[in-house]
C-alpha cells in the first residue's frame, strides 16, 4: 500500500533523523502505510501534525552499564529506555537483554509498543528499554550484578506514575526480581507498580506467564471464528520455543488444536501427534536443553537441524521467536503448503513482502501489535493490582485476558470494515490505534 503524499515526507524525515535504524523505519513505514486512508477523513490530526510527533520519541535515554564477572574483570553494556509516547498513560514497555539490541531495536520496539497498549483500551503509553548485554552463560550473580548497575541509573527515570518497565528477551523473573530489588534498595520506597513480571509472592500477576503466548492464541481462535471456523481438526506451526511459544502451543491444545512443530535456533523439532507440553516444558524451562532432546524421548518425534520450522505443512501459522523471521520466500511456502491463518506471537517477525504475500493469497494475518499484546494487557492488569493492593485469581485473570484480546480482535475488524478493508487486521489495528494515541494527543494541547 503507498503512502499518503501527505505522509511522504513524514518518512523522509525519519530516515534522516534516524540513520541506519533499519527496523525502525520498517516500522514507521508499515504503520505510515496503513493510516494513510484516515489522512483525508481527519485532517485535524495533519493540522497538529500529530504522526511526526508519534515518529519522535519524547524522550530517549542511552547510559552506561559496568558490572564485574566472577572473576573479577569489568565489563561495559550500554543501556537504553525509550519512552516514546505518553499520551495515553505512563510509558509501558520491556526490557530486552540481548546482543543485537542497540537503539535502532529499542525505538522500533517501542515504536510499537505505543499502537499495541493503544489497542488494549487500557491507559497505558508505549516504551520500550533493554541492553546489549547477554545473560546466557552468565551466573546468577553475574546477572544480579548487571542488573543492580543496570538499575542503579535506570531507576531515576522510572516510576509507577511515569514509566513502568517489564520483561522481554533475556529478562524474566529472576532478572525483573534483581532489578526491582535494587530499585526498593535506592528509592526506600516499595513502590510495587514501578515493574511488572514480577514473582507473585511479591506483587506479580496470575496469567503473566502465560499471557502472551495464550493471548495470540486467543487472537487467532477470534480470527477463526470471524470466518465461521474454530480450532477444533486444525494443525498449527509456532516457531521458537520460549515463553512465548510453549504458551502459545498449551492454549492452542486447550482450544482444540494441535501444534506439530516448534524450534529454536538450531533447527526444529517435528511431532505429529502433536508436541509433548510437559516434555518440552522440562526441556526448556527445567533443564534448560536444546530441542534435539525431544527428539531423543519421543521415538516418532523428528528433530531437523539447520532448517526452518516454516517447511512444515499447517493450517495456522505462529510466529514467536523474532524479528523478520518469515520473508517472502517463506511465506509463498506456507501459502503453498495450505496455511490460512498467520499470527504474530513475536514482535514484527514477519517482512512487509511476506505480509502482502499473506494478503493477496487471502491468508488472515494479525499484525503483532494486535495478536501478541495479551503480554502487555496483562502487566496493565498486575499494575491496577498493585495500585489497589490486591491479588487475583488465576481464573479471574485468564477471563479478562481473553476479554481483552476479544476486544482488540473487535477493534481491528470493525475498523479495517469501517475504511473500506475488510479483513485487512493490519490496517485495522494501526488506524484503530492511531486515532486513539491521535485524539489524546489532541487534548492534551502542543506538549
Amino acid at each position: 500500500m503507498p503512502i499518503h503524499e501527505r505522509l511522504e515526507n513524514v518518512y523522509a524525515e525519519v530516515l534522516a533523523r534516524n540513520p541506519g535504524e533499519v527496523e525502525f523505519h520498517q516500522a514507521v513505514r508499515e504503520v505510515l502505510e496503513s493510516v494513510s486512508p484516515a489522512v483525508g477523513k481527519h485532517p485535524q490530526y495533519a493540522d497538529a501534525k500529530i504522526i511526526s510527533r508519534i515518529c519522535e520519541p519524547e524522550r530517549q535515554i542511552i547510559f552506561r552499564v559496568p558490572w564485574e564477572d566472577d572473576n573479577g574483570e569489568i565489563h561495559i553494556n550500554r543501556g537504553f529506555r525509550m519512552e516514546f509516547n505518553s499520551a495515553l498513560g505512563p510509558y509501558k514497555g520491556g526490557l530486552r537483554f540481548h546482543p543485537s539490541v542497540y537503539l535502532g531495536i529499542v525505538k522500533f520496539l517501542g515504536f510499537e509498543q505505543i499502537f499495541k497498549n493503544a489497542l488494549t483500551g487500557l491507559p497505558i503509553g508505549g516504551g520500550k528499554g533493554g541492553s546489549d548485554f547477554d545473560p546466557k552463560g552468565k551466573s546468577d550473580r553475574e546477572i544480579m550484578r548487571f542488573c543492580q548497575s543496570f538499575m542503579t541509573e535506570l531507576q531515576r527515570h522510572i516510576g509507577e506514575y511515569t514509566d513502568v518497565p517489564a520483561g522481554d528477551i533475556g529478562v524474566g523473573s529472576r532478572e525483573i526480581g534483581y532489578l526491582f530489588g535494587q530499585y526498593k534498595r535506592i528509592t526506600n520506597r516499595y513502590e510495587s507498580g514501578v515493574l511488572t513480571g514480577k514473582g507473585l509472592i511479591y506483587g506479580g500477576a496470575q496469567v503473566r506467564t502465560e499471557a502472551t503466548g495464550y493471548g495470540t492464541a486467543y487472537f487467532v481462535n477470534e480470527m477463526l471464528a470471524a470466518r465461521g471456523e474454530d480450532f477444533a481438526g486444525k494443525t498449527a506451526v509456532v516457531s521458537g520455543s520460549g515463553n512465548v511459544a510453549i504458551y502459545a502451543i498449551e492454549k492452542t491444545h486447550q482450544l482444540g488444536g494441535r501444534v506439530v512443530a516448534c524450534s529454536d535456533s538450531n533447527g526444529y523439532i517435528v511431532d505429529e501427534k502433536g508436541i509433548d507440553l510437559e516434555l518440552l516444558k522440562d526441556i526448556k524451562e527445567v533443564r534448560r536443553e536444546r530441542l534435539s532432546s525431544y527428539a531423543e524421548t519421543v521415538s516418532n518425534a523428528r528433530y531437523i537441524e539447520g532448517a526452518q520450522v516454516w517447511d512444515v505443512p499447517c493450517d495456522v501459522a505462529m510466529p514467536s521467536a523474532t524479528q523478520n523471521e518469515i520473508t517472502g520466500k517463506e511465506a509463498e511456502r506456507l501459502i503453498r503448503n495450505g496455511c490460512t491463518v498467520v499470527a504474530e506471537g513475536a514482535n514484527m517477525p514477519t517482512t512487509p513482502e511476506a505480509v502482502q504475500l499473506f494478503q493477496d493469497a487471502g491468508v488472515a494475518f494479525g499484525p503483532g501489535k494486535a495478536a501478541n499484546a495479551g503480554g502487555v494487557a496483562t502487566s496493565a492488569l498486575e499494575m491496577q493490582q498493585n495500585a489497589s493492593r490486591d491479588s487475583w485469581t488465576f481464573e479471574y485473570s485468564e477471563d479478562r485476558l481473553e476479554e481483552i484480546m476479544r476486544g482488540i480482535h473487535t477493534r481491528c475488524r470493525e475498523t479495517a470494515e469501517e475504511y473500506g478493508m475488510p479483513g485487512n487486521y493490519v490496517a485495522g489495528a494501526n488506524i484503530a490505534a492511531y486515532t486513539r494515541v491521535a485524539d489524546a494527543m489532541l487534548s492534551l494541547g502542543l506538549i
